[in-house]
């Protein structure tokens, strides 16, 4: 078992980095914010979880063991696999998580690629006794980039299986709703992704 990965940023990718331990480098698949908040050189320290497969190994890295855990957990509800799980810790903070369990809010979680109605009553019903109480949601870092927003935030999207048009439309709809923001050198790309979520929702 590999409880976490520690190093230097060796390559970047949409949603993975692969750090270079020292002796050798190691991909990781992670969620969005965290790959694309990273530069080649950095050090990063990525708490993990292994998923093994008939086929695969694919490690998955996350900034907190909180998020392991409920990375972990959101795979135990049936029909959610590693991928949707990935999804559900990029899209909702663990605080976000554990209170649209505990309120039912199933529109919260419709809102996470490949979750539809019946994905999100199934979370709700088989989670309920595992999350925990909820708590203040807490604040998402804002992660400086020197790409463009669209860029950033498309990337994202595509690895969080939302198609190409989906990922325009959103983009579009969050120019619209955040002007100021979009406008900036230096956009707060944590604030800007989860407003594009937000407008993708699905019934």
């Amino acid at each position: 078992m590999i409880s976490f990965v520690r190093g230097q940023v060796w390559k970047v990718g949409p949603d993975y980095l692969v750090v270079d331990t020292g002796t050798s480098g190691m991909k990781v698949s992670c969620p969005p914010l965290t790959a694309i908040g990273s530069r080649v050189g950095d050090h990063v320290l990525l708490h993990t979880s292994l998923v093994v497969r008939e086929d695969s190994w694919t490690l998955y890295g996350f900034e907190t063991d909180e998020e392991v855990l409920l990375f972990d957990m959101v795979q135990t509800v049936s029909g959610i696999g590693p991928r949707i799980a990935l999804g559900v810790v990029a899209t909702l903070s663990p605080a976000e998580l554990r209170t649209a369990i505990a309120t039912d809010d199933t529109a919260a979680l419709k809102k996470i690629s490949g979750i539809g109605a019946k994905g999100a009553s199934r979370m709700v019903l088989e989670l309920k006794d595992k999350v925990g109480a909820p708590e203040s949601p807490g604040s998402i870092r804002s992660l400086p980039t020197t790409t463009s927003w669209r860029l950033a935030i498309g990337s994202a999207l595509a690895s969080l299986g939302w198609n190409t048009r989906e990922a325009d439309l959103a983009m579009d709809r969050v120019a619209e709703s955040h002007p100021e923001e979009v406008s900036i050198s230096d956009p707060d790309i944590s604030l800007l992704l989860k407003a594009a979520l937000r407008s993708l929702d699905r019934s």
